[in-house]
């Protein structure tokens, strides 16, 4: 995860003086409701790494026993134009989007930050948390979910695995108020909890929501926030936590502080104070993917992994 995070800010540094492209991703609805269709495609390193993810995303498979994205990666030779690698999309995803919260949370919260809260405990939330690890000295968790069952196992997994005390919230509200730091990672399309839950000098990570209608973080908490996007581009047509305080009154999108990476790349600064609340606010961009499919291929080569397709 620390390869990942530094990945990441490289990358996103890149997006910031123009060694990057991320045109919008294709989202195609699928019948019925059921989900989603996304084609993600970006450019790295000024043209060397090229690649694409195809994905669904499909919120009734958690609740049938499987998993809710499926995705490949398609990894190409900017040069040659060669196809590289062809990679699990799904274990990608969760990788590096719990990486660029590493990032952010980097740059943005407190430096005495110790106490996370987690709203939601799937697959997501685990990176997150393992993320958020790798940038601040934690000490405790507090998670939630709205299955209980899913809070205890997530307890019980990563307080083995990152050697910190995790403890099962009664709710979400709970989980935020002890927090230094809040990872929402949910499908939930209406806010987990509550403003008043929100602390001064809280740092949040908001990546569950990507539907312009649908928001994890209360608009109030993001209009007091400053908040940073991963791309302006893409916040302004799927970010919902964003565009539902704009449409209630309660911010512009003039008032976003930053890209982030303006952050990484120096061009703006992070946190500005102790009681500043700060929002990171991720659609996911296909530039992660790439990135991290670049660092992938590069161990899986260094380390004979993988099967080779001649």
């Amino acid at each position: 995860m620390s390869e990942a995070v530094s990945a990441m800010k490289r990358a996103f540094a890149q997006l910031a003086t123009g060694a990057a492209a991320v045109p919008p991703r294709t989202v195609i609805d699928l019948p019925a409701e059921r989900g989603d269709f996304l084609l993600m495609p970006a450019v790295l390193d000024g043209g060397k790494a090229v690649g694409a993810k195809l994905l669904t995303l499909l919120p009734g498979n958690p609740q049938a026993g499987r998993p809710l994205i499926h995705a490949l990666m398609v990894l190409f030779d900017g040069e040659t134009g060669q196809p590289l690698a062809i990679l699990d999309g799904g274990a990608l995803t969760a990788i590096r989007t719990g990486a660029v919260s590493g990032v952010a949370t980097d740059f943005l919260a407190r430096q005495d930050s110790a106490v996370v809260g987690a709203v939601g405990a799937g697959r997501q939330a685990r990176t997150q948390l393992e993320a958020v690890c790798c940038v601040r000295p934690i000490r405790q968790v507090h998670v939630f979910d709205v299955v209980p069952a899913a809070a205890e196992s997530f307890a019980a997994e990563m307080s083995a695995t990152l050697g910190l005390r995790i403890d099962p919230a009664a709710t979400a509200g709970d989980a935020v108020a002890q927090a230094d730091i809040v990872c929402a990672a949910t499908t939930s399309g209406a806010p987990v909890f509550g403003d008043e839950d929100v602390q001064p000098g809280t740092h949040l990570n908001a990546i569950g929501c990507y539907h312009p209608h649908r928001h994890e973080i209360p608009p109030e908490t993001v209009g007091r926030a400053s908040v940073v996007v991963d791309q302006l581009e893409a916040a302004r047509d799927e970010a919902g936590d964003i565009v539902i305080a704009i449409e209630r009154g309660l911010m512009s999108w003039q008032d976003v502080y930053a890209e982030l990476g303006e952050l990484t790349a120096g061009q703006k600064p992070g946190r500005r104070n102790d009681d500043e609340i700060t929002l990171f606010k991720s659609v996911g961009l296909a530039l992660q993917d790439v990135a991290a499919a670049v660092c992938v291929l590069g161990n899986a080569r260094r380390l004979g992994l993988g099967i080779e397709l001649g």
